[in-house]
């Protein structure tokens, strides 16, 4: 299977009805979770899920969400389904969802302003390389399951069996995907808030 991509540019304000809505379908243990958050602070992460049960109903024709749980270092997966692997990321205004058959993480950042003492940290000039950098580490860290603790210190080089693509998805913003697996990675599939609440 080819790694797919869905990205969401959160290009207007989410109503409570379809917060609400939304929320409804995700699995138990992730809407108590992500009710614990502000409600300012839920909209990316809440249509991180709604992408990622989309593309489950396209890919595999489930039309539940399975049990999401997570490793003792964080990175969620399906019990009942090891085959499947997945990897979420959001920023303000922007949500990147990846689904493959063999281990993969994905990170998208929102280009803004970075002081010059985590530019010099990571050994980078200006704000768009910090995030290419940056980017490139969470995914590592994501795709590998050693999550954020692999951005911290200098950036081991590519193990064999490990791949990284940059990925093109919308203005102001940088994103990455990392992989076990060389198979083909396919464009990024582009919705506007309307098109995934309409798919879901």
């Amino acid at each position: 299977m080819s790694i797919e991509l869905w990205g969401v540019l959160l290009n207007r304000s989410m109503t409570e009805r379809e917060a609400a809505y939304m929320v409804d379908l995700l699995p138990g243990e992730r809407r108590e979770r992500l009710l614990r958050l502000r409600a300012e602070r839920r909209r990316e992460p809440l249509c991180a899920y709604c992408i990622l049960r989309r593309a489950l109903r396209e890919q595999y024709r489930w039309e539940d969400f399975p049990e999401i749980v997570r490793t003792d270092r964080g990175k969620p997966w399906f019990p009942a389904h090891p085959e499947v692997h997945f990897s979420l990321s959001h920023t303000a205004g922007a949500v990147l969802v990846g689904l493959s058959d063999s281990p993969l993480g994905v990170d998208i950042e929102r280009v803004r302003p970075v002081g010059r003492r985590m530019m010099e940290r990571l050994g980078v000039s200006d704000p768009e390389a910090f995030f290419r950098c940056w980017v490139r580490r969470e995914a590592r860290g994501k795709c590998s399951g050693e999550g954020i603790g692999a951005v911290r210190g200098d950036e081991a080089p590519l193990r064999d069996g490990e791949f990284y693509h940059e990925v093109e998805t919308f203005p102001g913003y940088t994103a990455g995907a990392a992989c076990e697996s060389a198979a083909p990675l396919k464009e990024v599939r582009r919705l506007s808030m309307d098109e995934l609440l309409y798919g879901i």
